[in-house]
């Protein structure tokens, strides 16, 4: 187990600003998942903190010791990339193999490294096999398995899942959460899975732009979010976000939403606003005291759960719930406990 401090560290390709003054503590054994959007940063920060892309500025420590002067074969790091990098012409033993061969193990430390490592995934019966012989799960078994076999102080894992069906992606987040209890070691793990995130970190860096949003534990991020960017990121389908204008603040700290005056303590508005409910919050009968009349556009019959895509004036307002629902109209209601509240730079107003 190892902790590993990020301090200060920018990267940029031109004019183009990739990693904005990152900082960030890992404690020893801890899981730790990057997600954000497309082009925000995650497999850029993976690859300097590998030693694949070099740093502009900051320091990257490992076990109070900063690695990025150091070459990759030298970190004590291990990465498991989304497209498996394993050499076509070798089998499975020689892929798990390769990387203790070129540090010069013996040939019996090597055979336990690679057996134990095969046993801990369950591919012990593939090892002879080439990987076009190998499904994609099978692939990414023997990719996370050549990692495994160096012991390294810190898991890199950019996007592994990513090339898998959603069954074959659902059964390897299971395993990958199985092997993080054997090995204990530390991992960052990038993904832009919100699943992948919630299911696996102990905590979640939200990043975009390359600046970190929040970074909390899963229920701390779904629960608190910083902002409407987090907000909107964590929970499927979306929080349900709504602009209020001046026009809806009724006085410093009543508002008037769909004809529904709330009220709020020691809060004082004086600008626009955004409200936001999550859609899981909401229930589809008028049962509690904030009530709104939206018209259904589309009901998504998950079988336990439907997602209800509905509109009130114009006003887009989505609820997830297990209960039947028939007919162009409903009526919803939610608790004022269960609002979140935004201010003009989307900011979150506790």
């Amino acid at each position: 187990m190892s902790e590993i401090i990020i301090k200060n560290l920018n990267k940029s390709f031109g004019n183009n600003k990739v990693i904005n003054d990152f900082n960030i503590k890992i404690t020893d054994g801890e899981f730790i998942v990057l997600v954000g959007p497309s082009g925000c940063g995650k497999s850029t920060l993976l690859r300097m903190i590998s030693g694949l892309e070099k740093v502009d500025e900051g320091e990257i420590f490992l076990d109070n010791k900063v690695i990025n002067n150091l070459i990759p074969s030298k970190r004590g790091i291990a990465m498991v990339f989304q497209s498996y990098a394993l050499y076509p012409h070798m089998n499975v033993y020689e892929n798990m193999s390769f990387g203790l061969k070129m540090e010069k193990h013996s040939k019996s430390d090597i055979e336990k490294k690679v057996n134990e490592a095969a046993k801990t995934l369950q591919i012990q019966d593939l090892l002879d096999r080439k990987p076009k012989e190998l499904s994609g799960g099978q692939r990414q078994r023997v990719a996370i398995g050549r990692a495994i076999t160096r012991n390294p102080k810190l898991f890199l894992f950019d996007e592994p899942l990513s090339n898998l069906d959603a069954a074959l992606r659902s059964e390897m987040r299971v395993e990958i959460s199985k092997l993080h209890k054997n090995i204990n070691s530390n991992i960052i793990y990038v993904t832009h899975d919100q699943v992948e995130a919630m299911t696996l970190a102990d905590r979640i860096v939200i990043l975009n732009n390359g600046n970190i949003e929040q970074f909390g534990t899963p229920n701390e991020i779904y629960a608190d979010p910083n902002n409407v960017f987090v907000a909107e990121f964590i929970g499927s389908p979306k929080m349900n976000i709504i602009k209020l204008n001046k026009e809806n603040i009724i006085n410093n700290n009543t508002i008037n939403f769909f004809n529904n005056e709330i009220v709020f303590e020691n809060i004082n508005f004086k600008d626009e606003i955004y409200l936001g409910i999550r859609p899981e919050d909401i229930s589809v009968t008028d049962s509690h005291p904030i009530k709104i009349d939206v018209k259904i556009d589309l009901v998504e019959n998950l079988g336990f759960e439907k997602i209800i895509y509905s509109t009130a004036s114009n006003k887009e307002i989505n609820v997830k719930t297990s209960d039947n629902v028939s007919g162009k109209t409903l009526k919803i209601s939610f608790t004022k406990d269960k609002i979140y509240l935004f201010d003009k730079n989307r900011n979150r107003i506790r």
